[in-house]
C-alpha cells in the first residue's frame, strides 16, 4: 500500500542565513539566540550569534533592522535575515483541518489561495477536507486534486477523503483504494456519520487499511434548524439554538465505538465542556482518540454573536464562557491534542445574508497564531511552549512527521516578530475570503517568513513565494 503523502508545487530550495534569531522548539528543548544557516532547503548548521557566515560575506557594517531581507554580498543566492535576538524562529505550524474548496467552490477559495493564506499564517502544511462539489470520495477525484496541489500549492497539502459516498452517510467509500491513492485519513466533515452501525463498519475497514477517522460530531435531530448556541441569549435574540448535547452525545457514542472495535478516531472542532469530559473519559480508558480545538472556540463565546455578525456564525456554534474555559484548560493539559483552524472561507455575498440564512464558517489561517498568542499567551493563560506544541501536534496525529528545528532536517520554519502589533484584515487577506471572525482586532505577533518543505513559502510584504494576492485581499507589508 502506498504511504499517504503531502503534495505541493516545487519551489527553489532555500539558501538563507537567519542571523541572531531566537530559536524556539519546545520538543527539541531549544530556546535561545542562534545563527541558523539553511542550504539547499535543509538546516545546514546552527551556532552562537555571530559565528555563522556565508563564504565571501562582507562586514555587515550598520546592521539592518530586524526582519530585513537582503542578498548576501558574497553569494547573491543567499538571503540574510537580521534577527538582533528579537525575532523568533519556530517550527512551522501544521493545520489538520482546512477547507480549500477545490473542486467546485473556487469562488470561495482554491488550493493556490488557501495555501497562500496558510503560508502567511506560519503554517508549513495543511490537511484539506473533502466536502467540496463534488465531494472527494473516489480515487479518481483524489488523484485530480493531488495533481492540482502538486502544481499550485504553496505549502504541502494532504487530502482527507470522504467516509461515505457523496457525504450522504449511506454507503462507505472505497477506503483502501483511497488510501492507496494517498488519502491521509477519512472524514465526512460538515456532516456527522449518523449511523452507529456504519461508523463501526468504517472502523473495521480502517483497521485494515490505516488512516485516521476524523469526525464532525453533531446529532442533527438536535441541531437541525439552529444557528447559534441554545440558551438565554439565543432566546433573547430570537435565533434558533443548537444544544451542546448535539455534539457531546456523539463524542461519547463514537469514543465507545472506537474502544469496542479498537479503531482510531479524531474529534474535530470540539466546542463544549461536556465533549471535553467525554473525551477525557475515553482517554482514561486507553481508547485511541484525539481531538482539536479552533482559535475561535478557544477565544470567543456566544456573547460575541450578540451583534449578529455572520463571521461569528460557525458550526459548532460559539458556546458559553464556561465552555470556552473548559476548552482552554483541556488544550493546556493535553486532553485536547492540537489546534486546528477549520478555515472555512465563504464569498462576501454569502456572508452578507441575514444571520439565520448565512452559511456557517469563518476563516482563520492568517490570524490563528497571533490571535492565540494575544488572547492566551500574553495574559499568561498558556505558555508559548504549549501553544507552539499544540499548533504543530496535528501532524503526528495523522501519522505524519512533526515539524522541528534540527541540523540535517528539511527547513520547515516560521519567523515571527512577537512584538509587532497589527490589525487583522486592515490591509486585506491572502485568502479569497474576508469572512474572518477576528477581523478588525488588534493582535500581537506577526509572521515575517515561512519556509515549507525547504522552500520560501511566504515573505511579509510579498505574499506566498513572492506572489501577489488575489481575490478580496492583497499581500500585507510589515
Amino acid at each position: 500500500m502506498s504511504l499517504p503523502t503531502l503534495v505541493h508545487a516545487q519551489a527553489p530550495p532555500a539558501d538563507l542565513l537567519l542571523r541572531d534569531v531566537h530559536l524556539f522548539d519546545p520538543r527539541a528543548d531549544l530556546d535561545g539566540r542562534y545563527d541558523l544557516l539553511v542550504r539547499a532547503g535543509a538546516i545546514a548548521s546552527m551556532g552562537a550569534p555571530g559565528t555563522l557566515s556565508v563564504a565571501g560575506e562582507p562586514s555587515p557594517g550598520v546592521a539592518p533592522a530586524p526582519g530585513t531581507f537582503q542578498a548576501d554580498g558574497g553569494d547573491a543566492e543567499v538571503e540574510v535575515v537580521e534577527g538582533h535576538g528579537r525575532l523568533r524562529a519556530l517550527p512551522a505550524f501544521f493545520d489538520p483541518h482546512v477547507h480549500l474548496r477545490t473542486p467546485g467552490q473556487e469562488h470561495k477559495e482554491d488550493i493556490e489561495s488557501g495555501t497562500r493564506a496558510a503560508a502567511a499564517g506560519g503554517f508549513g502544511a495543511v490537511l484539506a477536507m473533502p466536502n467540496t462539489d463534488p465531494p472527494i470520495d473516489s480515487p479518481e477525484l483524489l488523484r485530480l486534486v493531488r495533481e492540482t496541489a502538486g502544481r499550485v500549492a504553496h505549502v504541502p497539502v494532504g487530502f482527507v477523503a470522504a467516509i461515505t459516498s457523496g457525504l450522504s452517510g449511506g454507503r462507505l467509500t472505497a477506503m483502501k483504494a483511497l488510501r492507496e491513492q494517498g488519502a491521509v485519513g477519512f472524514t465526512d466533515d460538515g456532516y456527522p456519520v449518523a449511523s452507529a452501525g456504519l461508523l463501526r463498519e468504517a472502523l473495521h475497514r480502517q483497521r485494515e487499511c490505516g488512516g485516521v477517522l476524523a469526525l464532525h460530531e453533531e446529532d442533527r435531530s438536535l441541531s437541525q434548524g439552529g444557528s447559534m448556541n441554545e440558551g438565554v441569549l439565543g432566546a433573547e435574540l430570537g435565533i434558533p439554538g443548537i444544544p451542546c448535547a448535539s455534539e457531546a452525545t456523539m463524542v461519547a457514542r463514537d469514543a465507545t465505538l472506537a474502544g469496542c472495535v479498537g479503531g482510531r478516531v479524531h474529534f474535530q472542532h470540539l466546542s463544549c465542556r461536556a465533549s471535553v469530559e467525554a473525551l477525557a473519559a475515553a482517554k482514561a480508558l486507553g481508547v485511541g482518540v484525539s481531538a482539536e480545538a479552533t482559535p475561535h472556540h478557544l477565544l470567543l463565546s456566544e456573547g460575541d454573536v450578540r451583534g449578529l455578525d455572520t463571521r461569528m456564525k460557525m458550526n459548532p456554534p460559539l458556546t458559553t464562557d464556561a465552555d470556552r474555559g473548559a476548552l482552554v484548560e483541556a488544550l493546556r493539559t493535553g486532553v485536547i491534542d492540537c489546534v486546528a483552524t477549520d478555515h472555512a472561507p465563504h464569498a462576501r455575498a454569502e456572508k452578507a445574508l441575514p444571520f439565520t440564512e448565512a452559511p456557517m464558517g469563518t476563516t482563520g489561517l492568517e490570524t490563528a497564531f497571533a490571535a492565540l498568542y494575544t488572547g492566551l499567551v500574553l495574559p499568561g493563560v498558556l505558555g508559548l511552549d504549549v501553544l507552539v506544541e499544540r499548533m504543530t501536534a496535528g501532524a503526528a496525529l495523522f501519522e505524519l512527521p512533526t515539524p522541528g528545528i534540527a541540523v540535517g532536517e528539511q527547513a520547515n520554519l516560521t519567523v515571527i516578530d512577537l512584538d509587532a502589533e497589527w490589525t487583522a484584515g486592515e490591509h486585506g487577506w491572502e485568502s479569497r475570503s474576508a469572512s474572518c471572525c477576528f477581523a478588525g482586532r488588534r493582535l500581537r505577533g506577526r509572521v515575517l517568513l515561512t519556509l515549507a518543505a525547504g522552500g520560501v513559502a511566504y515573505r511579509a510584504g510579498a505574499g506566498a513565494a513572492g506572489a501577489g494576492a488575489t481575490g478580496e485581499g492583497r499581500a500585507v507589508a510589515v
